[in-house]
């Protein structure tokens, strides 16, 4: 079932069981712009902070799965495919946790002007093209580019 949602040239991360895994998502709008929630004051990582969709894999959980289940919980959307693969990092959030990432650029259903956000945790939402770049930097550190750099690259994948 996952296999078919999965485009062509996508590569899925090989997940080792005692690896934390987290997945992005960026999905891009009709006119190329990519979707960014801000994350609440309250949340314990990277709090007032731009992000894509996406969260932690949870046990049994594949990639794709764990995906669906993020773009449905955050944005209430429904993961329609899976584009590009923006590539994997691994990160600590200072916990001592290394956690890593496997982001992707997606296509999705539903009304793209209407997300269903979790409005305690991302209390609003953008849209960023190439020249929006520079707000995915407020309240991180200037070497904190991760966001950043994920979203820049999945602008460079869009079509046509």
């Amino acid at each position: 079932m996952d296999e078919e949602i999965i485009g062509p040239g996508v590569r899925l991360p090989d997940m080792a069981p005692d690896e934390v895994w987290v997945v992005g998502a960026v999905v891009l709008d009709a006119d190329g712009r990519a979707f960014v929630q801000f994350r609440g004051p309250g949340r314990r990582l990277f709090p007032s902070t731009w992000d894509v969709v996406g969260g932690h894999v949870e046990d049994g959980e594949t990639v794709v799965r764990a995906l669906r289940r993020e773009i449905a919980e955050e944005t209430g959307w429904a993961l329609r495919r899976v584009v590009h693969d923006l590539g994997t990092s691994a990160w600590d959030a200072g916990d001592g946790i290394v956690r890593h990432s496997a982001d992707f650029v997606v296509e999705v259903d539903g009304d793209l002007s209407r997300p269903v956000l979790e409005w305690d945790k991302h209390p609003r939402f953008a849209w960023v093209g190439v020249d929006d770049l520079p707000l995915l930097m407020e309240n991180r550190a200037p070497d904190d580019t991760a966001v950043h750099d994920v979203v820049a690259r999945a602008l460079r994948r869009r079509p046509g």
